[in-house]
């Protein structure tokens, strides 16, 4: 049965350091001699070239995303935006926020939308739903062997753009940002990811939220995009979803500024036409 929602989502983590006494033998108590030591041996394995901590080295403290109904009007798409939100709130713990997760993908079995989640953001989900103790059969059970959550290939269950838009490593894997900039859309503004961990442990979680929403609302321009160069929506249909997001950004920038924000770096980087 065709997929009746979209799920834009997108993921915010810090380094997790519980490990490093297991994984290298270090005994240091601190949180930031912890964290070198990780960089140190992440840097090691990788002959000097990476100290980003490999997946599950990463506690999720901001999940994000957007919901969009899918209709189909013969081979066309239609989405109507149904909301953009971050699970759980700022005082959400790590497993809630993955508990949220994954029970609410479950009720919806969406077709999921990313940039780098197979790489990297659903598979850190999926690690650190192993550490603690969160199931999520549906994910390695629901599809067949080509169309599935689990199918690299099967854009129709999880899209990921960085994956799609490069043809799977066929040409270059550009950042999102990257890819925002051509399309005139926002892409960073103010906060990027090699930020978090000082705002986290400086107590603004909820910027780190707001921040991770604004890199979804990327995500679903991009999708849009993509859908309207791939003929899944035409035209019209993609000038209504741009509507939407700037009507429910128009709805909440009172109460979520940062939806101003974007919005304003939005009409700057397309000159105020949004519409093709």
């Amino acid at each position: 049965m065709p997929h009746q929602n979209l799920f834009v989502f997108d993921i915010e983590t810090v380094p997790d350091t519980d490990a490093v006494p297991n994984l290298t033998g270090f005994e240091d108590g601190d949180a930031e001699a912890r964290r070198a030591e990780l960089e140190r041996y992440h840097l090691d394995i990788t002959d000097g070239r990476n100290p980003f901590p490999r997946q599950p080295f990463h506690r999720v403290v901001a999940i994000s995303f957007l919901e969009a109904e899918i209709e189909r009007d013969g081979v066309e798409e239609i989405y109507n935006l149904r909301e953009l939100r971050s699970g759980g709130d700022a005082n959400s713990s790590e497993r809630e926020l993955l508990q949220g997760f994954f029970a609410y993908v479950q009720r919806l079995r969406p077709r999921l939308v990313s940039f780098n989640g197979r790489g990297f953001d659903l598979s850190v989900l999926k690690y650190r739903a192993m550490v603690h103790g969160i199931s999520a059969r549906f994910l390695y059970t629901d599809g067949d062997k080509w169309n599935s959550y689990t199918s690299r290939y099967s854009a129709d269950w999880h899209c990921d753009l960085l994956e799609v838009l490069s043809e799977y490593g066929g040409s270059a894997r550009v950042k999102l940002n990257e890819v925002c900039s051509v399309l005139g859309f926002p892409g960073k503004f103010g906060v990027d990811g090699s930020k978090v961990t000082e705002m986290i442990e400086s107590g603004q979680v909820q910027a780190v939220r707001d921040y991770c929403e604004t890199d979804v609302l990327n995500t679903y321009l991009v999708y849009l995009r993509l859908m309207h160069h791939r003929g899944t929506i035409s035209t019209d249909g993609y000038n209504r979803a741009v509507a939407d997001v700037i009507a429910l950004i128009e709805a909440e920038t009172a109460e979520r500024p940062h939806l101003g924000e974007f919005m304003e770096a939005w009409g700057l980087a397309c000159e105020n036409s949004f519409m093709l």
